[in-house]
Order: structure tokens, then sequence, then C-alpha cells
């Protein structure tokens, strides 16, 4: 059966950047390689079931994935219009050193530490001086190529 839009399927799949750093995965083994399990002790690793169409993963990802039939094994490039998006300036933010540490409860604001917005937009603290805090919002896949290893294992 051909995947089209609107099939529910079942996929295993690995995510790569454009260096070869695997970033997510459904399988277990290879997280475990990649040394993901480490950081993601809460996960489980399993075949990931999606609607094709429902934005539930990459547009990339999606589109791809039409036309394909149960059994399939193939790679995927997605780009990053169709993935996490272009970086962009306007992503990074500054901010008064002060106030954000105030904001943070006293605690100063470091380079490489995370932070979270009310609406829950993450950003990253990639500059910090007496007056100035500078935090990237981009994802950090953000103008990315990226590379899928994906294997069909159902179409519905």
């Amino acid at each position: 059966m051909t995947i089209e839009t609107g099939d529910t399927v079942e996929v295993e799949y690995t995510g790569r950047r454009d260096d070869g750093t695997v970033f997510d995965t459904s399988r277990e083994s290879v997280a475990s390689k990649a040394g993901l399990t480490a950081s993601q002790s809460d996960r489980e690793y399993s075949p990931l079931t999606v609607e094709v169409g429902s934005g539930r993963v990459l547009e990339g990802l999606e589109d791809a994935l039409v036309g394909l039939e149960q059994g399939t094994t193939t790679t995927v490039a997605v780009p990053p219009e169709k993935g996490y998006g272009e970086w962009s300036d306007e992503e990074v933010r500054e901010y008064n050193t002060e106030n954000l540490a105030q904001t943070l409860g006293g605690q100063a604001p470091e380079e490489g530490v995370y932070l979270e917005t009310q609406d829950g937009t993450r950003g990253e603290v990639v500059h910090v001086d007496d007056e100035v805090a500078r935090v990237d919002f981009n994802d950090p896949l953000a103008g990315e190529t990226l590379e899928f290893d994906v294997e069909v294992l159902a179409v519905n």
C-alpha cells in the first residue's frame, strides 16, 4: 500500500545533523551508541506512529513519506525551510544583565545555560557581560539540512 496524506504510518527513524551526529532516533541501540540515552533516561524508544499530513512531524519528513510503501527503507534530506527553519538574527534577543538576573530569582545568567520563557520558548544564553545578556531563541537545529534514515513498518 502506497502512503498517502491522511494515512497512519508506523516508522523507525534516525535523524542526523550535517556533521553526521545523531540528534534523535526511535531505536534504543542507536541512541545508546550516540550517547543520547544518558541525557534522555526517562525516554522510551519505540517506532513512531503518525498520521501523514497532521503536522506532528517535520514537514520535510512528512512530504518524504508520501509515496513510500510498507517495508521501504530510505534516507531523506530535510532542508531548513521544511525542518526547523532558517537561523535568524531576530531570534537572538538582548536583555539588561541585571534585569535578567532578577527574573532568574537573583541568579546571574551564564553562557551555555538554557532558559525557558513563560510561554515555553527555550533559549540559550550565548553572551553575558556587565550590561547585556544575549539569548538565542533559534531552535538548535535551525539552519541545518537534516538527514533521516526511515523504515516504514506499517501503513493503515
